[in-house]
C-alpha cells in the first residue's frame, strides 16, 4: 500500500512539475507508512528551482513557434532606424545616416530599405522614381542614387495610391522586400522602420538578425514617451539598442543667431540615462535640412560642409563604433 501511494505521488508530481529529480529523490516513507520529504528545510529552494524550470520550458515552447532568423543574402549587418511615433524626422535621419556611413568610410557599401509600407518616404528623400527591374533569378534590382541602393514599396505602387492592407499582407510584403531583392554585397543595410511597435517591427526582428536599433526622438515629452516604448520593444525581442538620436534639438535664428529649444532641452539625453544607452548625437532644427529633403537632396551630399551635415556624420560614426563594440 505504501509503495502504491509513493508511485502515485511520483506520477502526479511529474505531471505538474515535470521531471524535477532533485525533489523527488528526497521523497521516502516515514515510520507511519506515509510519504514524507527527507529535507523539509530545503523545500523553498526546490520550489524556486521548479519555478525557474517552468519558466525556461515556457520560453523554449514559445521559441519553437517563432520563425527562425535567416540573414538577408549579401548583407553583413542590418541597422533599423525607428521611432515611437511619426513626425520626429525618422526617415530623414535614416537617409542621412546611410549617406553619413558611406561618406565617413567610402570603402563600406551601404543600402537603404524603406519598411514603412503605408507611408514610404525614401523615394522622395532619395529623389528616386520608377519600377525596379528583375534579374535572371527573378529578384528585384534596387534603385540607386548617391551611391546607395534603395528599395521601397513606393517603387511598386503609384505615388498617390493608398495601401489598404491587413496585417498578413503587410508581413508578406516586408518578406518580399527583404528576400526578393538583389542587394549585392552590403556592409550595412539601413532599414527605415514605420513608427510604432506593430506587425512590421515584429516581422523584421523575428525573421532576420538585426545588429542594432537607432531610436529617433525630439526632446518633447510626448515624443519621449513613445520613444521609450520603442526602445523597450526592441529589448523584448533581443535587439540591441545602439542609442538615441535627439532630433530637432535646437533652433538657431538665421538673423540674430539666438538659439531656442522649441521642443524642450536635453529630453532625449535624460531618457538615454534612464534606459542606460548612449546619445548618438544631436541634430538641429534647421531650414536647410527640410528644404534639401523636400528636393530629394539630403544635406550630407548637398551641403557636406554644413554643421547639420556634420551632425549626421557624427551620428553615423557613433553608430558604427557601437556596432564594433558589440561585436568585440
Amino acid at each position: 500500500m505504501a509503495l502504491t501511494t509513493y508511485c502515485r505521488l511520483l506520477h502526479v508530481h511529474k505531471f505538474i512539475f515535470g521531471n524535477s529529480a532533485n525533489i523527488l529523490s528526497r521523497v521516502g516513507l516515514g515510520d507511519n507508512g506515509m510519504t514524507v520529504l527527507a529535507c523539509p528545510k530545503h523545500s523553498a529552494r526546490f520550489k524556486s528551482s521548479e519555478a525557474v524550470d517552468r519558466k525556461e520550458k515556457q520560453r523554449q515552447h514559445m521559441a519553437r513557434g517563432l520563425p527562425k532568423q535567416k540573414p538577408v543574402a549579401g548583407v553583413k549587418q542590418v541597422i533599423v532606424v525607428a521611432s515611437g511615433k511619426g513626425g520626429v524626422g525618422k526617415s530623414t535621419t535614416a537617409v542621412n545616416l546611410a549617406l553619413g556611413i558611406s561618406a565617413n568610410d567610402q570603402t563600406k557599401s551601404v543600402g537603404l530599405l524603406d519598411a514603412d509600407v503605408f507611408g514610404p518616404s525614401i523615394p522622395k528623400l532619395m529623389n528616386l522614381k520608377g519600377n525596379p527591374e528583375l534579374t535572371e533569378k527573378n529578384l528585384m534590382r534596387p534603385l540607386m542614387n548617391f551611391g546607395i541602393p534603395c528599395m521601397s514599396m513606393g517603387f511598386l505602387v503609384e505615388e498617390t495610391a493608398p495601401i489598404v492592407w491587413r496585417g498578413l499582407m503587410v508581413m508578406s510584403a516586408i518578406e518580399k522586400l527583404l528576400r526578393q531583392v538583389d542587394w549585392g554585397h552590403l556592409d550595412y543595410l539601413v532599414v527605415d522602420m514605420p513608427p510604432g511597435t506593430g506587425d512590421v517591427q515584429l516581422t523584421i526582428t523575428q525573421n532576420i538578425p538585426v545588429a542594432g536599433a537607432v531610436i529617433v526622438s525630439t526632446p518633447q515629452d510626448i515624443a519621449l514617451l513613445d520613444a521609450r516604448r520603442g526602445a523597450e520593444m526592441f529589448r523584448k525581442v533581443n535587439v540591441p539598442v545602439l542609442g538615441l538620436v535627439q532630433n530637432m534639438s535646437v533652433f538657431q535664428c538665421p538673423n540674430c543667431q539666438h538659439q531656442t529649444h522649441i521642443f524642450g532641452e536635453d529630453g532625449a539625453r535624460e531618457l538615454a540615462r534612464t534606459l542606460g544607452v548612449d546619445v548618438l548625437g544631436d541634430v538641429p532644427l534647421h531650414l536647410n535640412i527640410r528644404e534639401m529633403s523636400d528636393r530629394g537632396q539630403p544635406v550630407v551630399v548637398s551641403s557636406p560642409d554644413s554643421p547639420e551635415a556634420e551632425a549626421y556624420r557624427k551620428v553615423a560614426s557613433a553608430v558604427v563604433q557601437r556596432l564594433a563594440a558589440l561585436s568585440d
